[in-house]
Order: C-alpha cells, then sequence, then structure tokens
C-alpha cells in the first residue's frame, strides 16, 4: 500500500467512503421504498375487510374484485379453521384457525403460487374472514429498484472516484513541483521552492521549508568560511615553520643559529597546536559533544585563580591585572569558566592596554555576569556585531596576533551553559551564566 502513489491513495480512500455512503443511501432508499409499498398493501386489506365486514359473510361477493385494482383472495373460515366460503373458489386456508384479534402476516403459497400478504379480522359467530394481495407486484418493483441503486451507484461511484481523483491531483500539483525543484536545490544554488498563492498547509510548508534551506545556505557558507579561514591560519605557521627549517638547512649554521632556528620552529609549532586544539573544541561544540559538569562555583575563586596566572605575563608587559572580589556563585563547570576567563584575559593582554579588572555583578533573568576590562580604545562599533564570530578580528584597533577563534570560544561556552556573551562599552568583554541554584538551559550559542 505505502509503495501506490499518495494521489492514488486518496482517491482509493474517498472511493471506499463513498461507496460506502452510496451503499448506506440505497439500502435506506431500498428499505423505505418496501415499506412504502407494503404499507400500501397493508392500506388496501384493511379497506377491503371492512368492506367484507359490512357485506357480511352471506354476501353474494366478499370483496369488489375492482376495488384498489389488482386480485384480492378471500375467505370465511369457522372457528376450527375450516373454509367456509371462498373467492375464488377452491382455496387453500389462508390462516390454520380462527384468530381472535385482527392480524397480518406474509406467506408463501403453492395455489395460487406466489408471495401474499393475509389479513385476517375476526366476525362475529366465531368466524374469520382471510383476505390475501399478492406481494408479486413489490417484489418485482424492488428487484427493478436495486438493479436501478445498482447502476446509478456504480456510475455514482466512478464519477466521485474520478472527481477525488482530479481533486487530489490538483492539491498535490504544488508539491509535485516543489518535489521539481528541490531536486536542482544545491548547496550553492541559492533556490527556493515555489509557494502556492494560497493560504492552506502546502503554502505553509513550503514556506517552513524555505526557510529551513535558508538556514541551511547560511550554514554552509559560514561552514565555507570557517573552513577557508581555518586553511588560511593553518597556512601561514605552516609556512613559517617550513621557511625557518629551509633557512637553518641552506648552510652550516652556528649552534647559536640553530638554537635560534630551533626556538622560532617551536613558537610555530605550539602556535599550531593552539590552533588545532582551538578548532577542535569549536568542532566538539558544534556536533554537540562539549562536555559540561555543572556545580556551584564561587566566581572570585576563579578570577583569583586567573589573574595569578596572568599575573607574570601582565609584569613582563608592565601591566596589572586586578581582580574585583564579589561573593557571587554560578551553576557551571569550573574548567570550561576558567578556560573562558582566560580566554578574555589573554585577549585583553595582547590587544588591549593599562590595567585589566576582572569583576562579576548580578544579571538579568537569575544570571551572573563575569567582566574582563581593559583601559584601551575597545573594539570598534562596527566590529562588534561580529566580535565573537570565528576567525573574525578588528585588525584596524587591534593588530597584535591570534587567530580570532579567542572570543568565539567564550561564546561557546557561555551557550553551552544557557548563557551568552557580548560586549559592554569601551574594552569591556563579558560572559553571563546562570546563578547558582538555577537550573542550566540547554540552548545554542547563535
Amino acid at each position: 500500500m505505502s509503495r501506490i502513489p499518495i494521489r492514488l491513495r486518496l482517491t482509493l480512500v474517498f472511493a471506499l467512503a463513498m461507496a460506502v455512503v452510496l451503499a448506506g443511501v440505497g439500502l435506506l432508499v431500498y428499505i423505505r421504498v418496501g415499506d412504502a409499498l407494503l404499507s400500501s398493501v397493508d392500506q388496501t386489506l384493511h379497506s377491503q375487510a371492512k368492506e367484507a365486514q359490512t357485506r357480511g359473510p352471506e354476501a353474494h361477493a366478499l370483496v369488489d374484485p375492482d376495488a384498489a385494482g389488482g386480485t384480492t383472495l378471500a375467505e370465511v373460515l369457522d372457528g376450527a379453521g375450516r373454509v367456509v366460503r371462498s373467492s375464488p373458489a377452491g382455496l387453500p386456508p389462508l390462516v390454520r384457525r380462527g384468530v381472535a384479534a385482527p392480524t397480518l402476516r406474509s406467506v408463501e403459497l403453492a395455489r395460487p403460487r406466489g408471495h401474499w400478504r393475509v389479513y385476517a379480522v375476526p366476525v362475529r359467530g366465531g368466524q374469520t374472514i382471510a383476505l390475501a394481495r399478492s406481494l408479486d407486484a413489490r417484489h418485482a418493483t424492488l428487484e427493478r429498484l436495486f438493479r436501478e441503486l445498482v447502476f446509478a451507484g456504480s456510475i455514482g461511484l466512478l464519477l466521485a472516484a474520478g472527481i477525488g481523483y482530479a481533486v487530489a491531483a490538483g492539491a498535490l500539483r504544488p508539491v509535485e513541483a516543489m518535489r521539481r525543484r528541490a531536486a536542482a536545490v544545491t548547496a550553492s544554488s541559492g533556490t527556493r521552492l515555489p509557494v502556492p498563492p494560497s493560504r492552506d498547509e502546502i503554502a505553509r510548508l513550503a514556506t517552513t521549508l524555505n526557510e529551513m534551506l535558508g538556514r541551511l545556505e547560511s550554514a554552509f557558507e559560514h561552514e565555507r568560511r570557517f573552513l577557508a579561514d581555518a586553511s588560511h591560519e593553518l597556512r601561514t605557521p605552516l609556512a613559517l615553520l617550513r621557511a625557518e627549517l629551509e633557512l637553518a638547512l641552506r648552510r652550516p649554521r652556528s649552534a647559536a643559529e640553530l638554537e635560534l632556528a630551533v626556538r622560532s620552529a617551536a613558537e610555530e609549532t605550539e602556535r599550531l597546536s593552539r590552533l588545532a586544539e582551538d578548532l577542535l573544541f569549536i568542532a566538539r561544540a558544534d556536533q554537540g559533544a562539549l562536555p559540561i559538569r555543572p556545580q556551584t562555583v564561587a566566581v572570585a575563586d576563579v578570577l583569583e585563580t586567573v589573574a595569578e596566572r596572568f599575573s607574570a605575563r601582565a609584569r613582563e608587559l608592565g601591566r596589572t591585572v586586578r581582580v574585583d572580589h564579589s561573593q557571587l556563585e554560578v551553576e557551571a563547570d569550573p574548567e570550561r569558566l576558567d578556560q573562558a576567563v582566560s580566554g578574555l584575559v589573554d585577549n585583553a593582554l595582547r590587544h588591549g592596554a593599562g590595567e585589566v579588572v576582572l569583576s562579576a555583578r548580578p544579571g538579568a533573568d537569575a544570571s551572573v555576569e563575569i567582566h574582563v576590562a581593559d583601559e584601551g580604545l575597545g573594539f570598534p562599533p562596527e566590529f562588534r556585531a561580529r566580535a565573537f564570530d570565528r576567525f573574525s578580528r578588528a585588525d584596524e584597533a587591534r593588530s597584535r596576533g591570534g587567530s580570532g577563534l579567542g572570543l568565539s570560544i567564550v561564546a561557546v561556552i557561555a551557550g553551552a551553559h544557557g548563557g551568552r556573551a557580548g560586549i559592554a562599552d569601551g574594552a569591556d568583554v563579558w560572559l553571563s551564566l546562570p546563578r547558582a541554584g538555577v537550573r542550566l538551559r540547554e540552548r545554542a550559542f547563535t
């Protein structure tokens, strides 16, 4: 059944429903007509019985032979059920014995042969007058009606099936047009499905599918840019590493020169390692495989740990890292939180200026905002909308190093906890996390 085209399935279901309806209507008409014909026969018998009672059993004719058309059998029976008089003569008893109340029943007689409707009514003296009218005309009428109903029902069913098929084909025509267009959709074609002018379910389906295609196209474009940027980022340190090694091997070098070349190669190798780890982290997050083990974490402890880790580097740069203590607690994975705050501090030391301040404050919707601010120029307004995109850099404002993945990783970690990341005025970057005791919301950062 599943291999049958849907329009044929709809037509079969519609035809089956119509067949049931037509059969029900035909049966109702057949029964009503049969009852009406039988009622007509009964009325005739009743009127003739009254006439026979008025004439009396001794009358010359029990019933008027011309009354109501057709032939009426009539007979008078005594209390033992013996025929006293019949019209026409020689009729077998229509009832077995005398009756105490008027009765109606249908019988099959051998003489005269056929189906008859018998009405028996008691009269004075313990006698019974029994009248019978043939049901053959009724049966013939019903047989003719049955044939006509079958013929008309068959024609009606065929017409209904044809109309149902046409309606199903017309209703599914937009779906077929969508299917043909969908067969031509590729990742780079930008093709959209045709939306029918009607405002029905198919039009809503086409609109929804087009929205889905738009999201997929944006995702593919994002992935293409990601791959291109990743290839570019990997190409630069690899080229530098290759150049350093080729330069060291081009002619005999002193031990000092070789050590300098090896140190330079080690730096590029470390950069490659960090880039590979960052790419792996983002790839795992995209696949929903980023492990998050939330627990109650004191924000001040994490900020102190990160500040102490970067204090030596800050002193080398002639700068300081300070923590504004807070008693706030968050529901987060301490390892991931440390990673996110470390990324913000590294970004501030790499691109910012002056003192770096780590702080926490209550946020909206039972959250805590963790801020890392420096005294630099901050992010240009036109860059803020894409600051958390992968491989994005504000080169015109921050020209030193970096792969452009630091803020993206911060945003991924915040989103994995049900929070988000943002940029305040100046060089103030923050991320929000659920306050301790608040259940994590499962949502992806976009």
